[in-house]
């Protein structure tokens, strides 16, 4: 792209389009360094443990820490115990085809504060898991959180620091702001998550006079096909793949516009984004959210999928005629336990589609971006029914370049702070904390270096 087009671009207020890695381009000069990335994608309303977790298939009541499964393997280790991940439960089944790539952390503990709402304090501590009562004038445990810490290191030099995704297409404000974010600057501090696919479009790629110019690719193709001379076969295609994926999102966004502008004229009991498609609203959402940490808009990102208790329904399609309320029906899992049951895997479908994603884009060193990201899927509740705080959900994916351990289940001692998680990730990305939150130590089962 020549220089006064690129200044063009920039111009007009917008980042512009970042192109990935191209070795026919680099040629003459040394391979960039792989730049290493953090991903969070935040589950709400925790999960049915019996089909989640291992061993807990036959309890109908949530078992907590896998006590049984800890003794079965005997005492390998004082503070952990480890195997490979090896059969998968029912909801983590669609990872079959990333067993080698993902880890399974069970054991892991956040000490709830009295005082305010559960399903606030799991969704808005998350990723701050700040110790009870110790941030003073707060009814929060609620501190600067992970991403934010992580990013003071290794996003200091992307056009964003971080990205906030949320996948609360609603808009009637069900709950306060500690329901439907993740990340903050800080106490009291919110960095607010997008929620609209095209808002996202547009800080990413589009410019402040987005109405006039509102197809950016077509500006950046118009330079950027001359730029193809240059490229080998393998960049060629690389170059058609990727420009091809921001037509696809373009695309996806037009329909779930179009169908929202349709669905206005006609009227419904609930709001009219309870009748948008769950899935594919997620995973637009997740696309946006690759091409960012592929092209190095950002190396951090934070994603959640949904609000904590907002009752408001939506529409898993594909599993319900109707659009249906996740956090009404954990209330009465009995009942409902095979619907919840549909929406977990549901879920998980969704982080197997990025996981995918993130596998298909080759880095310039020939390893993928999924293996220079940890990308953690999560819940800041263990249970949806009881609202237990203990043992949470979580999976590690991808490695952090080769700093992590991949293909196994550790299972930690009851007790354990999801502090310590946290400290262990933020330090094989080189952050180099001693402590964070009400961390107690690294999980060295995970470190691979």
């Amino acid at each position: 792209m020549n220089s006064s087009r690129r200044n063009f671009l920039r111009g007009l207020g917008g980042a512009a389009l970042s192109l990935p890695w191209m070795e026919s381009l680099q040629a003459r000069a040394a391979k960039p360094l792989v730049a290493k990335r953090m991903a969070h994608y935040y589950v709400p309303i925790g999960v049915v443990r019996r089909g989640f977790f291992p061993g807990e298939a036959d309890h109908v009541i949530p078992k907590g820490n896998l006590g049984q499964f800890a003794r079965s393997l005997g005492e390998q280790d004082p503070n952990f115990n480890v195997k490979p991940l090896t059969d998968l439960t029912p909801t983590m089944q669609p990872l079959e085809g990333f067993k080698d790539k993902v880890t399974l952390v069970t054991g892991m503990d956040r000490t709830f504060q009295q005082g305010t709402d559960v399903h606030a304090q799991c969704a808005s501590c998350y990723l701050s898991s700040a110790e009870p009562y110790a941030v003073k004038g707060s009814a929060w445990p609620l501190d600067r959180t992970l991403d934010h810490l992580v990013a003071d290191k290794i996003g200091t030099t992307t056009p964003f620091r971080t990205l906030e995704f949320s996948c609360n297409s609603h808009k009637d404000n069900k709950e306060s702001i500690y329901f439907d974010n993740i990340s903050w600057y800080g106490t009291g501090h919110l960095a607010p998550s997008i929620r609209d696919p095209r808002k996202m479009y547009k800080r990413l790629f589009s410019t402040e006079e987005n109405d006039r110019f509102r197809d950016v690719t077509d500006l950046v193709l118009e330079d950027a096909r001359s730029m193809k001379k240059k490229l080998g076969y393998a960049d060629g295609q690389k170059f058609e793949e990727y420009f091809e994926s921001i037509r696809t999102i373009e695309t996806q966004m037009d329909r779930l516009e179009k169908m929202k502008a349709a669905l206005a004229k006609v009227k419904f009991a609930e709001p009219v984004e309870a009748q948008l498609p769950r899935g594919e609203y997620i995973r637009v959402m997740g696309d946006l959210m690759v091409v960012a940490l592929q092209t190095g808009l950002t190396n951090v990102a934070t994603f959640m999928i949904g609000p904590e208790r907002w009752d408001t329904p939506f529409l898993f399609e594909g599993l319900f005629d109707k659009p249906r309320s996740h956090h009404q029906m954990s209330h009465n899992q009995t009942k409902f336990i095979d619907d919840l049951l549909e929406v977990d895997r549901f879920h998980m479908e969704q982080f197997v589609y990025l996981l995918e994603k993130m596998e298909a884009i080759r880095e310039s060193d020939g390893s993928s971006l999924l293996d220079n990201t940890i990308f953690t899927y999560g819940s800041g509740l263990g249970d949806g029914s009881t609202h237990q705080y203990n043992d949470l959900p979580i999976i590690i994916a991808g490695s952090g370049g080769g700093k992590l351990k991949s293909g196994l289940h550790i299972n930690m001692p009851e007790g354990t702070p999801l502090a310590n998680m946290w400290l262990t990730q933020a330090n094989a990305l080189g952050v180099g904390m001693e402590r964070f939150a009400e961390s107690t130590s690294e999980i060295s089962a995970i470190r691979a270096s």
